[in-house]
């Protein structure tokens, strides 16, 4: 069970939300922000990666500021006008920004991504096929291995077409699906192995994308190169202890790693563009 921060350490996070306004970077001149990509409600999201941004700013010496969107539209809408300093972003929303904001990948985890398809363990849906025309439960719409991935995939490769639902988060996902509210749901392989076994006991996995390269923390190009080697460095120096490995596993991150945005340009032939939504 999470541990949730006290009411004053929660309501920090409420400042630094209200602050984060559209066309701002709320952020002292000598500090940077570092926005994550809202994947668990705010709390389980402040719990997770409060410490981490704390460590990496005590190992890199610079002032890093845990910002946090309250929605997945919002954080996009705040990375499109590249107001994150280091960003905790999906592979897709990087490759999105690549041309625009230039948004320079750090490290990854070494483990990829993959999304999944899943349905209720006693569900009579044995294939794909069967599920075109029925509603596909979604933590957002652009989310790369959840949604964008699985529904290019069904449609291009089982000719099904299925009608997304945003739930908002992965956790509603797996729920909606296990209650019975929605014939099934995408997610992704890390997610599905944080949730409760209860709950995983629940769902059988009907399908698996392809991989990809997991998440990158990535810095926008106006940061100094000298200050984004520093935060590179710190990330893969607090990866290396056993303390920053259980910080890490939350995310869930296995093994950092160095990357660069040519590990993701693979998927700009992907096809998943078609599947964006605003």
């Amino acid at each position: 069970m999470s541990i949730l921060p006290s009411l004053g350490t929660f309501a920090t996070l409420l400042v630094c939300i209200a602050a984060f306004g559209p066309g701002s970077i709320a952020q002292a001149a000598d500090a940077y922000t570092f926005g994550v990509v809202p994947q668990y409600e705010q709390r389980k999201l402040f719990v997770i990666w409060k410490p981490i941004v704390e460590e990496l700013s005590k190992r890199s010496g610079l002032t890093l500021n845990l910002v946090a969107t309250l929605t997945v539209p919002e954080f996009e809408r705040e990375l499109a006008k590249g107001n994150f300093d280091i960003v905790y972003a999906n592979p897709y929303h990087i490759l999105r920004e690549s041309s625009r904001q230039g948004y320079v990948p750090l490290v990854r985890d070494k483990e990829p991504l993959r999304g999944i398809l899943v349905v209720r363990k006693d569900s009579p849906v044995k294939n794909v096929a069967e599920l075109n025309g029925q509603t596909l439960a979604i933590p957002s719409f652009n989310a790369v291995g959840a949604s964008l991935l699985i529904r290019a995939d069904l449609e291009h490769l089982f000719q099904v077409k299925m009608t997304p639902l945003n739930v908002k988060t992965h956790t509603s996902v797996y729920l909606n699906v296990a209650t019975g509210l929605v014939p099934a749901g995408g997610g992704v392989e890390k997610t599905f192995n944080e949730q409760a076994q209860k709950l995983q006991d629940q769902l059988r996995v009907l399908y698996t994308t392809r991989e990809m390269p997991s998440h990158p923390v990535a810095a926008h190009p106006r940061i100094p190169a000298a200050d984004r080697s520093k935060i590179q460095r710190a990330f893969l120096d607090l990866a290396a202890t056993e303390a920053g490995r259980a910080l890490l596993a939350k995310v869930p991150i296995t093994e950092a790693i160095p990357t660069t945005i040519k590990d993701y340009l693979p998927m700009r032939a992907w096809g998943l563009d078609a599947y964006w939504g605003d």
